[in-house]
């Protein structure tokens, strides 16, 4: 199984790829951080696939703190301890994934696959208004990131040959006539952008 959240992330660190080399992105698979929790989360809880971009090195007596001083350590976020250069390249990171989504068409809808018991793979979608054409992709099963993908054509299915679907999890991303290209959907409702009913509260005891 394999989320549009994810999805947006992998998004997200291949758009760094091509447009922030000097900035790393790491992906991790979690909802958030242990004892925190952001606004991707009410998104979430609201069927909207969501993630949060953060700082990985963390400095725990900036975060989460009242400001004050104890032991000779000051506590708490203040204007001195940014870095204001990194700041500037986690903005350009939003921005470029921004124009990059407002300029591909959406993600396609209806992805499934087709293949047991036979060595070629069957991709099939719904077409989705202003995609020029799509890209199938692959990866291993084990893979955190997208590893190979084919340009298929203005098609609503695409047989990848020689390529067995049980050793292989399979997407689909749409791509503008200028190249913008869409999030991958995995098949299946998990993996559709299409939003999803919100979270049910728990019920009284």
């Amino acid at each position: 199984m394999d989320s549009p959240s994810r999805n947006v992330a992998r998004y997200m660190a291949s758009i760094a790829d091509q447009y922030l080399p000097d900035f790393r992105v790491k992906l991790v698979y979690r909802t958030d951080r242990y004892g925190r929790g952001g606004d991707q989360v009410e998104f979430l809880k609201a069927g909207y696939p969501a993630i949060r971009v953060s700082e990985g090195h963390e400095d725990y007596t900036r975060q989460h703190q009242d400001l004050r001083s104890k032991g000779g350590v000051r506590y708490g976020d203040t204007l001195d301890g940014i870095d204001f250069r990194y700041l500037a390249r986690v903005t350009a990171f939003n921005t470029v994934t921004m124009a990059a989504m407002a300029n591909a068409p959406a993600p396609p809808a209806g992805v499934t696959t087709e293949g047991a018991l036979a060595t070629d793979t069957t991709v099939r979608w719904t077409q989705v208004p202003s995609a020029a054409g799509y890209r199938v992709h692959w990866r291993d099963t084990t893979a955190p990131r997208w590893q190979y993908a084919r340009a298929v054509g203005d098609l609503d299915k695409a047989v990848i040959k020689n390529v067995v679907i049980d050793d292989w999890f399979f997407g689909v991303s749409a791509v503008s006539a200028d190249g913008y290209e869409s999030p991958v959907v995995f098949p299946g409702a998990a993996g559709s952008f299409e939003r999803q009913a919100p979270q049910a509260a728990p019920a009284a005891k």
